[in-house]
This record gives structure tokens, C-alpha cells and sequence, in this order.
């Protein structure tokens, strides 16, 4: 979900209840290893975080990254973030009782508690941002973490250049097809991640992190249109 706002359509689709309730099983089509990376995301975050680790987590919407973190780390407390009401009741309704370790906060980075958290991440949000808010966003969890915190990111992110660019959105598009999207659906996908959103190159947003502050900027996940990043504070 988006960490600030964004173009009125997006928000309006995440409160669509025929979207709400295919949420789930649409990102997996659309991201290779989802669930995998909820996984490498609560292995890396551990390599530093305490077992009572309190966990910033932007872009919370649909509480699945939530509810990977709380079952595989039972000592953690989560404040979940997101800018969409009706994500965040979808969140509500998928994390049950581990809601009770959840803190769910309507709002972007800037309505997120200052901390200091243990920990953070920002999966499939950032790329909704120009490089100048993305910047300034990672540099707002950055001031939210401890010294020495783990963050990761993961988003789109993949080569930029004129012929490149059409080729990994085409592949994009096609991986979803083959997990059983709908091709209509894949195609509009493509064409609104074509001509909506500011995409930068992987070694860009790279240095996005490290402008903002993080050291150890590491990658870590890379699959077709999607990267992912481990960085600390």
C-alpha cells in the first residue's frame, strides 16, 4: 500500500470489497515467491532484532506480511501502518488473534509512532513514490529505528532503460498470466505500472537507502520485476 498519498484510483481500488477479497491471492500471481519473502524478511530482521522486538511496519494493508512476522516470531509487538481503512480492517480480519500483538495505525509514515523501534519494513509500498519522497520516507524510519535496527524493502524496481524497461514489464505481465491471472487483468496491470508509477533502477533505489541514512544497503531478493533490500539503521 502506498506510504503517502497517491493517485485517488489506487486507494479507490484497495476499498473495492471484489479486490479486498481476491487481495491475497492477486499479489501472489503478481510477485514471484511472496510468501517466501515474508519469509527471508522475518529471517533477516532476526539477525539483529531482540526477541521482544517491536516492528514498524509500513504499508500494512491486507496483514499478511503481519501475520508471517507474528507466527514466526512469537516475542514480537507490530505497529502496522497504511493509509486505507478498508486495508486495514482486511488486516484486522486476516491476522485474528494475533491481532493482539498488532498495533494498527490509519495513516503514512509521517502518523507512525517515533519510536525507537527494533525494527522495520516497508514491503511493496515504496515504489509508489518518486525518488524524492521515497527518500525522504526511508529516511523517516530511519529516524523512527534504533541505532544499528534492521530495515527491509522490497518493491518494483528493475532496469529503467528505453528498451529494457517495456521488455521486464512485458515479463511482469507474463508471469502473472502463467500463475493463473486473468490476461485482461494482467494486461491493465501492466499498462497502469507503465504509466503511473516513478520506477527507478535497482542500483537507484540502492542509493536511495543509503541517502537516507542506512548503512549496509545489501540485496537480497531479485525476481523478474520485484528486488528486495536488507539494510540497518
Amino acid at each position: 500500500m502506498m506510504p503517502r498519498p497517491g493517485p485517488k484510483y489506487l486507494l479507490d481500488a484497495f476499498a473495492d470489497p471484489e479486490a479486498l477479497a481476491r487481495y491475497a491471492e492477486r499479489t501472489r500471481r503478481f510477485v514471484p515467491g511472496y510468501d517466501d519473502l515474508h519469509r527471508m524478511t522475518g529471517i533477516l530482521l532476526a539477525e539483529r532484532a531482540p526477541r521482544d522486538a517491536e516492528v514498524l511496519v509500513l504499508g500494512a494493508g491486507g496483514g499478511l506480511e503481519l501475520k508471517a512476522l507474528a507466527e514466526a516470531h512469537p516475542g514480537w509487538t507490530f505497529v502496522g501502518v497504511d493509509p486505507s481503512a478498508e486495508m486495514l480492517g482486511l488486516a484486522e480480519r486476516t491476522l485474528g488473534p494475533l491481532g493482539a500483538r498488532v498495533r494498527l495505525v490509519q495513516g503514512y509514515i509521517d502518523d507512525a509512532p517515533e519510536g525507537p523501534f527494533s525494527a522495520a519494513t516497508c514491503l511493496l509500498t515504496l515504489h509508489f513514490l518518486d525518488a524524492a519522497e521515497r527518500r525522504r520516507t526511508a529516511g523517516e524510519i530511519r529516524r523512527r529505528l534504533r541505532p544499528g535496527a534492521p530495515f527491509v524493502a522490497a518493491h518494483s524496481s528493475f532496469p529503467q532503460g528505453e528498451a529494457e524497461r517495456p521488455r521486464w514489464l512485458s515479463r511482469y505481465a507474463g508471469f502473472a498470466i502463467a500463475s493463473g491471472a486473468d490476461p485482461d487483468h494482467a494486461a491493465r496491470a501492466h499498462e497502469a505500472v507503465g504509466a503511473t508509477l516513478t520506477l527507478l533502477d535497482p542500483e537507484q533505489d540502492a542509493a536511495v537507502l543509503r541517502d537516507a541514512g542506512f548503512a549496509d544497503v545489501s540485496l537480497f531478493y531479485a525476481a523478474f520485476t520485484w528486488r528486495g533490500w536488507v539494510a540497518q539503521a
